[in-house]
C-alpha cells in the first residue's frame, strides 16, 4: 500500500461521474466532476460482444438488449441517440491521464478485469482502485501482480472482513441503511488499519451523513455530488454569492442549481423573486418564461400549478428534463438544510409576502434583499426596519448618498468602481460586495485582489479553484 492511499481527508469519488448533473458514465459527467472537485472517478466497466471494455453500468440498453450481446457500434449508435454516449474505457482514461483524476474501476465483467489494468499502466494513471462486487476480480489482479490497491464492494448484510479477506480496500456498499454512519466505528477502523486495509464509502447524496462520515478516516467516499465530498466553497477569504444558483452546472434558479452551489460549501445563492397570478412567490428570473422553460407569455399571468407543470431545465440540457420552476418556500427549506444564506431579488415580487415567508421560516438574519425598483426596497425597510439591505454603489452620485438611502448594510461595487470606497464602507459598519458575471481567469482573479467582504458571481467553482491554487504557490 502506498501513502497516497492515506489521504489527510476523503478522495472524493465521483460516482459515475458528476451523475447527479449530466448522464452517468459519459465524458461529460467526468469531466464535469473534475471541476467539482472529484480526485477519483467511479467508472463502471463492461465488455461488448466484439471485446470492446466499455464505461457502462447496466446490463442491458433500455430497450432491454443485453449489452454481451450487442457490439459497441451499435451500443454507441443507441446511447447516443439518447444524448447519453457510451465512451471507450480507454477513452475515459485517456481523459483522466489530462485532467489529473484518479479512477476507480468498478469491474462489472470479470473479462475486463485485465484490460482495465492495462489501460491505466498505459496511461500512467497513479491513483487508480480497481474493484468488483465479484471477488474473483481481485484475484485476477493479484495474480497479475496488479500495482493498484484491489477493492471488493460489500455488499448489505454481508461481513466486510470475511467478504473482503486479502484485498486492500473494503468498499462498504451501505448506502440503504437509515444511519449507515453508525457502523463506521474506531473498532472497525482499528481491525482495517491492523490488516493493511483501507475503507471506502458507499455513494452518500445526505449532508447530514456526509457531514459525520467525511471527519472518519477512510480512503474516499463516493457520491453522484462530487462537490459535497470536500466542499471547496469554505473557507474561501470572502463569501462567495453564487448568481442564480450553480447555474453552469444546472439551470440557473432551480433546485438542482441552488443545491450544487450549498452543498459545495459556498456561503449564499442568490435567487429571483416573481408572484405569479394566485399570489405564490416563485424563483424564477426573466419576466416571461420562453427563454428557461417550454412555455410563454408573463410568470405573472400564470398560477402557481401552471407554472409547476412547465419543464424548467430542459433547455439547459435533456439530463434536466422536468425540474420545475421552485417556490420561495422550497428555496428557504434549502437554507435550513445547508445552513446557508440567499440574496433574495425582488422581481415582480412584492415586499410583505416575501418578509413574512422569510420571518416564517425564522431566516431573517440569514437573507439580503435587493431590488431594481427602488420602491420596493424602500418600502422593505419601512416593513423590516432589521432586514438586511443591498445597495448598488453605481446607482448613486456619491458614497454617502448611497448609504442615505434606505440604510442599506451591504454595498455593491463592480470592479470598473475601483476599491477606493471600501475603506470608508467598511469603517460605517457596512460590507463590500463585488459583483461580476465574467467567468475568465483575468477577472476573477481581479475579484479576489480586490478583497471584497462578499462577491457576486456566475463561477464560483472557477473562483474557488483559482484562490486553491494562489495559496498553493505561496506555500511552494
Amino acid at each position: 500500500m502506498t501513502d497516497w492511499t492515506q489521504p489527510a481527508r476523503p478522495y472524493a469519488i465521483a460516482h459515475r461521474g458528476a451523475s447527479a448533473y449530466a448522464p452517468d458514465n459519459t465524458l461529460a459527467a467526468f469531466a464535469l466532476a473534475s471541476r467539482l472537485g472529484a480526485d477519483m472517478w467511479e467508472v463502471d466497466i463492461r465488455v461488448s460482444r466484439d471485446g470492446k471494455v466499455i464505461a457502462f453500468h447496466d446490463k442491458i440498453l433500455s430497450d432491454g438488449r443485453k449489452i454481451v450481446d450487442l457490439d459497441y457500434k451499435d451500443i454507441l449508435a443507441h446511447t447516443t441517440a439518447e444524448l447519453r454516449p457510451c465512451p471507450l474505457l480507454d477513452d475515459v482514461i485517456a481523459l483522466a491521464a489530462t485532467l489529473g483524476t484518479g479512477i476507480y474501476a468498478d469491474i462489472k465483467d470479470n473479462a475486463a478485469t485485465l484490460p482495465t489494468l492495462n489501460a491505466l499502466k498505459h496511461h500512467e494513471i497513479h491513483h487508480a482502485i480497481l474493484g468488483a462486487f465479484d471477488p474473483e476480480a481481485a484475484k485476477i489482479l493479484e495474480e497479475a501482480d496488479s500495482p493498484y490497491p484491489r477493492s471488493v464492494l460489500v455488499p448489505l448484510g454481508a461481513e466486510p472482513f470475511d467478504y473482503a479477506k486479502g484485498t486492500d480496500v473494503i468498499h462498504l456498499c451501505w448506502e440503504r441503511m437509515e444511519r449507515p454512519q453508525d457502523t463506521l466505528t474506531p473498532e472497525m477502523f482499528e481491525r482495517a488499519f491492523a490488516a493493511n486495509q483501507r475503507i471506502a464509502i458507499w455513494h452518500e447524496e445526505d449532508p447530514i451523513r456526509m457531514a459525520a462520515i467525511r471527519t472518519k478516516p477512510v480512503i474516499g467516499i463516493c457520491s453522484d455530488r462530487p462537490e459535497m465530498v470536500n466542499p471547496m466553497g469554505k473557507d474561501l477569504p470572502f463569501e462567495v454569492v453564487c448568481h442564480r444558483g450553480a447555474n453552469q452546472v444546472a439551470p440557473e434558479n432551480t433546485l438542482p442549481a441552488l443545491e450544487c452551489a450549498l452543498a459545495a460549501g459556498f456561503g449564499f445563492i442568490e435567487v429571483d423573486l416573481h408572484i405569479t397570478a394566485d399570489d405564490e412567490i416563485v424563483v424564477f428570473h426573466d419576466p416571461t418564461l420562453e427563454r428557461t422553460t417550454n412555455g410563454f407569455g408573463a410568470v405573472t399571468s400564470q398560477t402557481l400549478a401552471q407554472l409547476r407543470g412547465l419543464d424548467a431545465g430542459g433547455w439547459f440540457s435533456r439530463h434536466f428534463i422536468g425540474t420545475q420552476i421552485p417556490t420561495l418556500g422550497e428555496t428557504l427549506e434549502l437554507l435550513h438544510k445547508y445552513n446557508a444564506k440567499a440574496y433574495l431579488e425582488l422581481k415582480s415580487a412584492p415586499p410583505l409576502p416575501v418578509w413574512q415567508a422569510v420571518q416564517a421560516a425564522g431566516l431573517e438574519d440569514r437573507v439580503f434583499f435587493w431590488s431594481f425598483n427602488t420602491d420596493a426596497i424602500r418600502e422593505m425597510r419601512q416593513i423590516a426596519p432589521k432586514a438586511q439591505l443591498m445597495a448598488r454603489r453605481q446607482d448613486y452620485p456619491s458614497l454617502a448618498t448611497t448609504f442615505a438611502d434606505y440604510d442599506p448594510q451591504i454595498i455593491e461595487f463592480t470592479l470598473t468602481e475601483g476599491t477606493d470606497d471600501f475603506a470608508a464602507t467598511r469603517a460605517d459598519g457596512r460590507r463590500v460586495m463585488v459583483a461580476t458575471q465574467k467567468r475568465d481567469t483575468d477577472t476573477l482573479t481581479q475579484v479576489i485582489h480586490a478583497a471584497p467582504d462578499m462577491a457576486n458571481i456566475d463561477a464560483p467553482f472557477e473562483i474557488a479553484t483559482l484562490i486553491a491554487s494562489l495559496r498553493a504557490d505561496c506555500h511552494d
